[in-house]
């Protein structure tokens, strides 16, 4: 019923929410199009949209006006989603070991719904400064953030933005890698050259989904050893390309893939939708049926680039030179991975406590 009233449609230009509850909802549609001419990608707007659009179908299910939202109406909407279960995960008798529900939201996702609607307020009193947003602004951050530290700008940053006041508390967990016997279990399940090379720029390019998915032919040049990587906010970079996963690549251009009028790297090979290049969606599928099939359930595709990060940090690579290849914002983020490699870890602690022994 709540898909019949209310849902997120994609077009042309962009996403748009659709179904009978829509019209009440036309801020929302303008703000979508707002981020769509600041030239967001289309995943971004899309991941926007799904945020914004389980806040308007909350506020449907309540009757409660898009123009009647307070800061008390967010609290509400707070509490909602920290009690909604997610369909599909074991029920609320399962924890997880940090003591959470298993079946409840990410704090992330929360947030993340939470930055949507203060988004969408910030745009409407951008355009109405008399409209006041009911998102509540919390105390100084006690530091800077990592882009608010770095950038051409960041010398203008003379103190911490506000946080908002309903932000919840984030755990820092560290990416998880697979194991040898892991990735040699996922790997010998593919068995077409399309999925090998696909899970071989992850693996050993370090490359994101979306990256793997926006290749074009002419991004690849296998002669040469590099890829010309579109990344996150347009970012283009150039990777090496690993030989192995260069003549995988190859021989799935010559012998496998579809003729198509289409120029990107990687092809729907059959069914319906045969010659149209792959999507997320069919990406997910792909990898949840080999996962099932190798027994490696954490065997995801941003499993495989994780991967390769850690096996960067355990051979001792310059963090300059990794944050290149993973295409990162900031050396922050790919510090990270430098604790994923105990073994680096404790050979360098070990040996700074023979200096200090030899030194007594």
């Amino acid at each position: 019923m709540a898909d019949t009233e209310l849902r997120l449609e994609g077009n042309d230009d962009g996403w748009a929410l659709a179904g009978r509850g829509a019209p009440r909802f036309g801020l929302v549609n303008e703000y979508l199009s707002y981020l769509v001419d600041r030239n967001y990608s289309l995943q971004s707007v899309r991941v926007y949209g799904f945020s914004l659009l389980a806040f308007c179908r909350w506020l449907s299910a309540g009757e409660i006006p898009l123009d009647s939202v307070t800061t008390d109406v967010l609290l509400r909407y707070l509490a909602a989603c920290r009690q909604a279960k997610v369909p599909g995960r074991p029920g609320p008798n399962v924890v997880r070991m940090d003591g959470r529900r298993a079946d409840g939201y990410a704090p992330a996702t929360v947030n993340h719904r939470l930055a949507a609607i203060s988004g969408l307020f910030e745009f409407r009193a951008m355009r109405d400064p008399e409209a006041t947003n009911p998102v509540p602004r919390g105390r100084e951050a006690r530091r800077l953030s990592a882009g608010e530290r770095t950038g051409l700008l960041s010398h203008v940053a003379r103190r911490p933005k506000r946080r908002s006041a309903l932000r919840l508390r984030e755990p820092q967990r560290l990416p998880r890698a697979l194991e040898r016997d892991e990735v040699v279990a996922l790997l010998g399940s593919l068995h077409t050259w399309r999925d090998r090379a696909i899970a071989g720029l992850m693996l050993f390019c370090g490359l994101r989904s979306g990256e793997v998915l926006a290749l074009d032919v002419r991004d690849v040049d296998v002669g040469g050893r590099w890829l010309r990587v579109s990344g996150k906010g347009a970012k283009e970079r150039r990777v090496p390309l690993d030989v192995d996963v260069a003549g995988v690549i190859q021989t799935y251009l010559l012998a496998e893939r579809p003729q198509t009028d289409s120029a990107r790297l990687f092809i729907v090979a059959k069914g319906p939708t045969r010659g149209q290049p792959l999507r997320p969606a069919g990406l997910r599928t792909i990898f949840r049926y080999h996962r099932a099939t190798a027994g490696v359930p954490g065997g995801h595709p941003h499993a495989l680039r994780h991967t390769f990060g850690t096996a960067l940090a355990e051979a001792g690579v310059d963090l300059a030179v990794m944050q290149a290849l993973l295409g990162h914002a900031h050396i922050d983020t790919t510090a990270r991975y430098v604790h994923l490699a105990p073994a680096h870890v404790k050979a360098e602690f070990d040996a700074a406590r023979d200096r200090q022994r030899s030194r007594r």
